[in-house]
């Protein structure tokens, strides 16, 4: 089975070639903002653009694609949907297109998989896009009845090292317990209980612990008397929480290869902050220990942090009571894109419909 996989980020889009389980080729395509000025706020405006790049790639590099036997696009924000493998239909393209849950790049992972989709005559898929939601009732309530607490959270990877820890472990993942960690410039820590993603943080702009870019739980009464201390705007708050939060509050940097470098040489109050940062990780380990009732299999590692050993040695001292520590570092996003289509293609799942509550 040869698969193409697309995934559009913000300023590049990466294409990966699988035939079965192995990437026989990749490419990380570079946007530079010149090439993107003459698009408008509409992410849809670059969808000609980004699948005219892709389809030269793929020329130049031998893979012609009337080749490919299923081809898979990141999937965007759609309506929250449970996990697993989407066929591309034009309810699914409705949604993808005109951003019905926002304007964000991958978006068109969807769109492009279908139009090429038809040049090779098969068929087009997403795979368990951010916005998946499998949180039971109870973990909705925020403790205040106008808001509601949500799943936004890297499902992709959540689900992809997830499955593949069960293939270790020689159980199913569907028959089992997991706390997944992902580790990047958000972090998520989701209680995966038999197959489903029952209590996860909203990793987006919501709690849990700080990241590199995002401020987290933050007290609630210190966030409400910034908010009206008239000192900052509303999207000066906006950033403290998402972009400018975390790491990057503290220390100035999202550059965490900077941050294990200063810890490393001895910077006292750089390790204090990155400490901090596993400190409150390993808390909300332990509650979704809790969620799951103590029953783990295992707890499973992953992100561009996951790299720094240091760092996971810190988290390891925390939860490693709870359960065994599976570390996969790195983004895994077109290993799981991959292997999503080929499970539909093997018949070993069935592929869903998008019809969100």
């Amino acid at each position: 089975m040869r698969i193409l996989a697309v995934n559009p980020g913000s300023t590049s889009t990466k294409i990966s070639v699988f035939e079965n389980e192995e990437e026989v080729w990749d490419l990380k395509l570079s946007h530079s903002p010149e090439d993107l000025s003459p698009f408008g706020t509409n992410i849809f405006e670059q969808y000609g653009f980004r699948r005219d790049v892709i389809v030269s790639a793929l020329k130049q590099a031998g893979y012609p694609v009337d080749s490919f036997n299923g081809i898979v696009g990141r999937g965007g924000l759609v309506k929250p949907i449970p996990g697993g493998t989407y066929l591309v239909d034009e309810k699914l393209l409705k949604d993808l297109k005109i951003g019905i849950l926002g304007q964000h790049a991958s978006n068109l992972g969807g769109p492009i998989a279908a139009e090429l989709a038809k040049t090779a005559g098969c068929d087009a898929f997403i795979v368990d896009p951010v916005v998946v939601d499998e949180m039971e009732p109870v973990a909705r309530f925020s403790g205040n009845p106008l808001i509601t607490r949500k799943s936004i959270f890297h499902a992709l990877n959540q689900k992809a090292v997830a499955r593949k820890a069960a293939s270790e472990l020689g159980i199913h993942y569907s028959e089992s317990n997991f706390i997944v960690v992902h580790l990047g410039g958000g972090i998520s820590v989701g209680a995966h209980r038999k197959g489903l993603v029952i209590d996860v943080n909203n990793a987006l702009d919501g709690d849990g612990p700080f990241t590199p870019e995002r401020s987290g739980g933050v007290p609630a009464g210190d966030l409400v008397k910034l908010c009206f201390s008239q000192d900052y705007s509303l999207d000066d708050i906006k950033k403290m929480i998402k972009g400018h939060g975390g790491i990057v509050a503290y220390l100035g940097t999202n550059d965490m290869m900077e941050v294990e470098n200063e810890v490393m040489a001895g910077n006292s109050e750089w390790l204090a902050v990155y400490r901090a940062m596993a400190y409150q990780i390993g808390k909300e380990v332990g509650a979704m220990a809790a969620v799951l009732n103590g029953q783990v299999n295992a707890i499973v590692v992953s992100g561009g942090i996951a790299y720094d050993k240091q760092f996971v040695s810190w988290l390891k001292e925390m939860v490693e009571f709870i359960a065994p520590v599976i570390v996969y570092p790195g983004e895994m996003e077109m290993e799981a894109l991959a292997l999503g289509a080929l499970r539909v293609l093997r018949s070993q799942e069935t592929p869903r419909s998008y019809n969100p509550e």
